[in-house]
């Protein structure tokens, strides 16, 4: 009876967990979705409200933000395509991996790193995945 009860205890704390994270996952996929779409309107301003402080730091303005990422991800600031892939834990981390298409047909895979803030989920980094990562 006392495994019971702690293999139940058990299963209600893994299923609170992974409720949390198909809601974070929701959100998470939400910021990244209107972060592009700002991309595409060329609103950068809009765009680096959902960048977190270290990226605001570094970049400083919303138009220094919006010509890094025309010059190092032109893929994310034009994309054809956006589809979401996994949401995986490293640590206190939570990646999110998408793939990109860009205007001339290539496949990106990026893994975004997504950090807690008191206005919600917001975008700490972006690395692009080589073909052998991706695998």
């Amino acid at each position: 009876m006392k495994h019971l009860l702690l293999a139940l205890v058990v299963i209600a704390g893994l299923s609170r967990e992974v409720e949390a994270q198909q809601s974070a996952a929701g959100e998470i996929e939400g910021i990244i979705s209107q972060q592009m779409d700002a991309f595409q309107r060329d609103d950068f301003f809009q765009a680096f409200g959902f960048a977190a402080d270290n990226i605001r730091r570094m970049f400083g303005t919303p138009e220094n933000f919006g010509e890094m990422v025309k010059r190092g991800y032109p893929m994310v600031h034009r994309p054809t395509d956006v589809r979401f892939g996994t949401l995986r834990q490293e640590g206190d981390a939570l990646w999110q991996r998408v793939l990109v298409r860009d205007e001339a047909g290539a496949l990106y895979v990026l893994d975004y790193l997504m950090v807690p803030t008191d206005v919600g989920w917001r975008i700490a980094a972006v690395q692009m995945i080589t073909t052998d990562e991706s695998a």
